[in-house]
């Protein structure tokens, strides 16, 4: 600082601005002094200190005899301060930039290789605790999924990120961004924060969106396999066109277990429901009679009024159904097998997608 006010003192009696080498030192003197931790405003009151110590000794200042030669040295030296607060200020706040962006990276190389499984865990634990994140215990993954991307520090996400740190401990939930989805880590004995994220993710976008939420798994591992549960199960879940915004893995088990072996439901398809195809106008109404039929628990009644039909239509496609296929859906002993093979035409989009029968 010694040198800057040498500065000012040629100044005061030339009356120039500072050179660039010496905005230059200023820049390179604040982002020193940022990487030490020290705060803007500490940083500004010691220099404007130091300037005002020097005010009476600047020689232009001394020498100066009219009011108009004073007015001339305090403009020339006001603008010199001036131009030194402005590049401390930007060396200053370029370090800062700096130092966020290599959090950023830290933290986005972490969330990676948390959620891909990339590097050893015992390591990923200790980095872990960094970022104010335990991972003993099991953990569920929340993951978010609109019409528009999440990213890193938009307005959305940390809407969100603050909401939820906010209710609940920092360590017990981490919100992150990756592949354009808005995922939430979060303890297994704390069921509360997946449907917490739901409620916050539903105020803040104003568009479409879904969230699934996987089963809880132990370990570092397990965050691994829960956010993979969890994508996998917004994929299903649009696949099968559902319209709840909030999915939970465990509800869609049945689906993910016929969808591992596509040949057998493909088979299973075909051989049982193959016959509706048959029927005036096509195998749908017939489909959607027989999927709203168990969900309401065979009841004739509650059918009719899930499909706006009457009573005797549904009477007469259970029968229709049981005439095209040879499975009875009345008959309890059949009827497991006419409902795993909806659930299947529901995951192969039958039959608005023919089927592709395995070689």
């Amino acid at each position: 600082m010694s040198r800057h006010l040498e500065h000012l003192a040629g100044i005061s009696l030339s009356k120039r601005r500072l050179p660039e080498e010496e905005l230059e030192g200023l820049r390179l003197l604040a982002a020193a002094t940022a990487d030490h931790g020290t705060a803007l405003r500490s940083l500004l009151a010691e220099y404007l200190d130091s300037v005002c110590r020097a005010w009476t000794d600047l020689p232009g200042s001394r020498q100066a005899t009219e009011p108009q030669g004073l007015k001339e040295v305090a403009s020339a030296v006001i603008r010199a301060i001036g131009d030194a607060t402005v590049a401390l200020t930007e060396g200053y706040e370029t370090a800062h930039r700096a130092a966020i962006r290599g959090e950023e990276a830290t933290r986005r190389e972490f969330v990676g290789d948390l959620l891909e499984g990339r590097t050893d865990l015992g390591r990923l634990a200790e980095r872990a605790e960094r970022f104010g994140l335990r991972l003993v215990g099991p953990h569920r993954v929340a993951v978010a999924r609109a019409g528009r991307a999440f990213e890193a520090g938009d307005d959305t996400t940390h809407y969100v990120e603050e909401a939820l740190t906010t209710r609940f401990r920092t360590r017990d939930v981490l919100i992150t961004t990756k592949d354009g989805l808005l995922v939430c880590v979060a303890p297994g004995a704390a069921p509360e924060v997946p449907d917490c994220f739901a409620a916050t993710v539903g105020d803040a976008v104003d568009e479409q969106y879904r969230i699934a939420v996987s089963r809880p798994r132990p370990g570092p591992s397990g965050i691994v396999r829960s956010y993979q549960e969890a994508r996998s199960t917004l994929d299903l879940a649009a696949l099968l066109g559902l319209t709840t915004p909030l999915v939970h893995a465990s509800d869609l088990l049945v689906f993910q277990v016929l969808g591992r072996d596509r040949a057998a439901i493909t088979d299973l398809v075909a051989t049982v429901l193959g016959g509706l195809e048959g029927a005036r106008g096509g195998p749908k109404a017939f489909l959607d009679t027989l999927t709203a039929y168990f969900a309401s628990g065979c009841l004739n009644t509650t059918t009719a009024r899930r499909l706006g039909v009457s009573v005797r239509t549904v009477t007469y496609r259970l029968t229709r159904i049981r005439q095209l296929t040879g499975h009875d859906p009345t008959d309890p002993d059949q009827r497991y097998i006419l409902q795993t093979a909806a659930l299947g035409a529901r995951l192969l989009n039958w039959p608005s997608r023919p089927l592709q029968p395995a070689e």
